[in-house]
């Protein structure tokens, strides 16, 4: 019997740019998901993790089945690295649980308040050229289907739907259950350091592949990049973490407290970005640290903003940054957000991100309440000559047809989507104008 279940207005996403009015579901185990989804045939019944996507893939039209009830752990085997947990786990819950069992995910974003279900549906990743998206840890998942049916996938259950529900966009069923690959635990030893624009983009490859896990944050309006350099060592090298006053100062009061002030600073008076950005690359500074892999691969964010993201082959990264600076520098835009950059190992999934073949991704942002149109779609349509690919959780205009060109099995999915969901039951706007209708 479902136990929970009221009526709740004002839904929102985190960045507060998709809102709806709805219904919650809040089942605890496979049994009451699957009366949940009887109970809502007619209707359109959305699945929601921590509601951290900034696209509308997570927005309910009339009902939402919300997981928070449905978040435990179901086992750990410590001699494979086998960990099973229910979908509505979130990351940052289960990271601690995992390393009380002296267990780590191999790669992790730089966000943990998604939940495993939401991470795999949207194809939530980190960083490392030789490391994969969370989804390329999945080893087996439960999927609660439109008919009430659970269908156990995994490369010899069920293997068609286990291919492609690894990075479903929630529109395959309810993942109700995850099999995690995870690894020993492990330490990052990070280093992060100002280093000018140029010198970073010409060694972009060398970088890329010989550092674990690489990654950048360039300032528009300057010529200046902040690294970070994340190094595996074993889990028994001598720690050296922050300590708690630079870990407040860098963490907490730089990275939050000062930047929500300059971000509304540069609101009120947008010329006050450029010296605020300039001034940023100089504070910011230099740091060496070494913790366990889940404390350095995440950070808190609490300066709400909306994100735009596209994957393109690595080689094309730099040239394509050039491109960037060259029109906010010719814009009269003021940004005041970092422009992010990571690379990714190729996989086999097919609506992932990296999905044969090596990747870099460029993340682009802007304040919650600013307009985003403009930049985001001029970094857009040059993502697009480089048949770049949208993150599936962040702001994004393409459709089926244009997705269709960078996605070879996008047609496929949305057969199988059809089969599994003939009706339409767990469709909304987003997954009809990205994979086309259900009729």
């Amino acid at each position: 019997m479902v136990t929970s279940t009221r009526n709740e207005t004002g839904w929102a996403n985190w960045a507060g740019c998709e809102t709806a009015d709805c219904s919650v579901i809040s089942p605890r185990g496979t049994g009451e998901i699957v009366e949940a989804v009887r109970r809502a045939a007619g209707r359109k019944l959305r699945p929601v993790g921590a509601s951290h996507s900034f696209s509308g893939i997570a927005r309910p039209e009339e009902l939402q089945l919300r997981l928070d009830r449905h978040a435990g752990v179901r086992s750990i085997d410590t001699t494979t690295g086998l960990v099973t947990v229910e979908g509505g786990m979130p990351l940052y819950r289960l990271n601690p649980i995992l390393a009380g069992a002296r267990l780590a995910l191999t790669n992790l974003g730089d966000i943990d308040r998604q939940t495993v279900a939401g991470a795999l549906a949207t194809g939530t990743h980190g960083s490392g050229a030789r490391f994969g998206a969370i989804s390329t840890q999945v080893r087996a998942l439960e999927l609660v289907t439109a008919d009430g049916g659970v269908l156990h996938c995994s490369p010899t259950e069920n293997p068609e739907v286990f291919e492609f529900a690894r990075v479903s966009l929630g529109a395959l069923g309810v993942i109700s259950t995850v099999t995690l690959q995870t690894v020993p635990a492990f330490a990052l030893c990070a280093q992060e350091m100002a280093v000018p624009l140029p010198e970073v983009l010409a060694r972009f490859d060398e970088l890329a592949e010989n550092i674990d896990h690489f990654e950048f944050y360039w300032f528009p309006h300057t010529d200046r990049v902040q690294t970070r350099y994340k190094t595996r060592l074993p889990l028994d090298t001598t720690l050296a973490p922050l300590g708690r006053i630079r870990t407040w100062w860098d963490e907490e009061l730089m990275a939050n407290e000062v930047f929500r002030v300059a971000v509304a600073a540069g609101r009120r008076v947008p010329a006050a970005v450029v010296p605020i950005n300039r001034f940023a690359v100089r504070v910011w500074g230099s740091r060496t640290y070494t913790d366990r892999s889940e404390r350095v691969f995440t950070t808190s964010r609490r300066v709400r903003f909306k994100e735009m993201e596209y994957a393109i082959p690595r080689a094309a990264m730099p040239e394509a940054v050039r491109r960037v600076r060259e029109v906010v520098d010719n814009s009269g835009w003021r940004i005041p957000f970092p422009v992010e950059v990571r690379v990714l190992a190729p996989d086999d999934i097919p609506l992932s991100m990296a999905s044969g073949r090596a990747s870099a991704f460029m993340a682009v942002h802007v304040p919650a309440q600013s307009r985003h149109e403009g930049y985001f779609g001029a970094v857009e349509r040059i993502m697009a000559d480089y048949g770049g690919r949208p993150h599936w959780g962040k702001i994004h205009t393409q459709d089926a047809a244009g997705l269709r060109k960078v996605y070879p099995l996008l047609d496929e999915f949305a057969a199988l989507r059809r089969r599994l969901d003939p009706e339409g039951l767990f469709t909304n706007a987003y997954l009809d104008r990205v994979l086309g209708p259900i009729g």
